[in-house]
């Protein structure tokens, strides 16, 4: 929901007195106007509009946010306003003289310049984004984003209704941009467009059994300041807007992919459209976080796919594997059952793992909430709602029941959302207490790979055997391995479902149902599957390096505790800090115990 820099008017005077600042003075005073010039570019960013200010902050007068527009902002098909945000911002960076700042403001500077530079690279690719994606998409996430958004005080009840008021005015950019896609070719894949109409429509006719509902008088029952009366007429009027203004919209979202959905110009991978290749590998740089290209990350997966296989080979054959002591199939799960399958005793469990291997996390509180059942068929097996950055003792992480089979998967999932994953790094990041600018920085393969690399860990805390262990985390990791495979061929090397069929044959997985559907799913949320993989992998290559520069002297905790201290970056810098390829990376690398 995020948009990119885009206040090019509001922020013109600021960066010229920047350019000023930055140019002269003492390295106190550059630093000063360094700290001036990320915290401005946080508050135009961040207060776009009311979704992403309430997101981002409980409290935005402290920031020296004070109007924010009672809209959830709108989808542009002009790049053009962007790009030239996107340039002035990056020209002012580059005014301010880099040897003068401190530690932490390059390692701040370093990160922005290349979230603009990657910026600036997809600006000629903006009809060829996709707001809407089965699980991950606008349709899937806005209701969610309604569901969970807090009423810290009075006033934010009205807000929240007006938010429901612009859902159409929302909606109709979002339909436009789709109608700009058609018109340019680019429009998804029919099969994609009828699972998004499907969604929709299951959205819909949950009727008065529609979370929005009992989500916001669950809110407002909790809302000090509020009387009786004034939360009985809130109920009504959310109500109201539910039925006249959110259930229309999705009507209309519905009615709209209805009409294009045969207007995509191929079933297949995005290297089918014109110019689709060059997009698909802006995408997966931004997504990854990775500089490598294509060709190197499908060497780096089929590199980590084949010592994943031998160790598995390896324990198969070997004298101490036990037949029988796991699966007859290594895609499926050994006997493993929860000794108490709460999920709060299971993250207390994961976070009590924590101690040899990763720095104290800051004591925070979890709650845990289930994916209505309805809905369950579109959204992910679980997901973390980020907190706001001043608000970071209170997380939630969702389950979807519907898509968690048994108790491994479920334990491990937990570690991939709570401990020590996207919560542990969220909130140990936070305690750091990050420039507000380093919020807003999206880096994907960062967060999502670091929660895959720590669910590959959980599967050694659970009560299995190491052999079985062991053997089910690689196998895990194989299963990824193909998808990123799979990713990278069908968008980059053209793949038909005839092709990827063939590929996953060659590894003995040959339900061609499961393949059509992983199919689909590459097809309308290309990269989605590399963030996960790939960020995992290059956590991997990075630690090897790690482990070859220091020798005996390597510390896994001194080395979770660098990744975590740096925060999610593109893995270049990661490199550059961690593997001490710089000064301040070096000063970093000592400060760890």
């Amino acid at each position: 929901m995020r948009k990119k820099i885009s206040a090019v008017l509001l922020i013109l005077l600021f960066l010229a007195l920047a350019f000023f600042a930055a140019c002269s003075g003492s390295s106190r005073q550059v630093n000063t106007s360094f700290d001036n010039f990320t915290n401005e570019l946080f508050r135009q960013e961040v207060s776009a509009n009311a979704i992403t200010v309430h997101y981002t902050l409980k409290d935005p007068e402290a920031y020296g946010i004070h109007d924010v527009p009672e809209t959830l902002g709108s989808y542009s098909t002009d790049g053009s306003s962007a790009s030239a945000s996107v340039e002035n911002c990056l020209a002012a960076l580059k005014k301010f003289r880099y040897g003068l700042l401190s530690d932490e403001n390059k390692l701040t500077f370093d990160i922005l310049e290349n979230y603009l530079e990657i910026s600036l690279a997809g600006v000629p690719y903006t009809l060829y984004d996709e707001p809407l994606s089965p699980m991950t998409g606008t349709q899937s996430q806005l209701p969610v984003l309604l569901s969970e958004y807090q009423f810290y005080r009075p006033e934010d009840v009205d807000t929240y209704l007006s938010l429901l008021e612009n859902i159409p005015d929302y909606i109709d950019s979002l339909i436009t941009f789709e109608q700009a896609k058609s018109d340019a070719g680019l429009f998804m894949a029919s099969y994609t467009a009828d699972t998004i109409i499907k969604e929709c429509n299951s959205f819909i006719l949950t009727g008065d059994s529609n979370y929005l509902y009992s989500t916001f008088e669950n809110r407002i029952e909790e809302t000090e300041g509020i009387s009786r009366e004034e939360k009985d007429r809130y109920i009504a009027k959310n109500e109201e807007l539910i039925e006249t203004a959110v259930f229309p919209a999705y009507t209309r979202l519905k009615d709209a992919l209805t009409s294009l959905r045969t207007t995509g110009k191929t079933p297949n991978g995005l290297c089918y459209l014109p110019d689709g290749s060059g997009y698909y590998e802006y995408l997966v740089k931004r997504e990854t976080g990775s500089s490598r290209s294509i060709t190197e990350l499908q060497e780096l997966t089929r590199a980590q796919m084949a010592e994943d296989l031998a160790v598995m080979q390896e324990i198969l054959i070997s004298d101490n594997y036990t037949e029988g002591s796991i699966s007859a199939s290594a895609q499926q799960s050994p006997s493993f059952t929860l000794a108490d399958s709460n999920p709060s005793a299971i993250l207390l469990e994961l976070k009590g793992k924590l101690d040899n291997s990763f720095p104290a996390p800051p004591e925070v509180a979890t709650r845990i909430k289930y994916v209505q059942k309805e809905m369950e068929e579109y959204l992910s097996p679980a997901f973390y709602m980020v907190p706001a950055i001043d608000n970071t003792k209170e997380n939630v992480i969702y389950i979807n029941q519907g898509h968690i089979p048994d108790d491994l998967d479920f334990y491990t999932t937990l570690a991939h959302e709570g401990y020590p994953g996207h919560l542990y790094q969220t909130t140990y990041f936070a305690s750091t207490n990050p420039a507000p600018l380093r919020s807003l920085l999206n880096f994907g393969g960062y967060t999502e790979g670091w929660a895959t690399y720590s669910e590959m860990m959980s599967y050694y805390y659970t009560s299995l055997d190491k052999n079985t262990a062991t053997l089910m985390q690689r196998n895990s990791s194989v299963i990824l391995g193909l998808y990123a495979l799979a990713d990278m061929g069908i968008h980059y090397d053209g793949w038909t479902l005839l092709d990827t069929v063939s590929f996953f044959h060659e590894y003995g997985i040959r339900d061609t149902e499961t393949i059509e559907n992983i199919y689909d799913l590459i097809i309308a949320d290309p990269a989605n599957y590399l963030k996960y993989y790939i960020g995992y992998a290059e956590f991997l290559d990075l630690k090897r390096d790690a482990i070859s520069q220091k020798g005996d002297a390597f510390d896994q905790k001194e080395f979770h505790k660098a990744i975590l201290d740096i925060g999610p970056a593109p893995f270049s810098i990661l490199r550059k800090y961690i593997l001490c390829d710089s000064e301040s990376g070096a000063k970093i690398m000592s400060k760890n115990p």
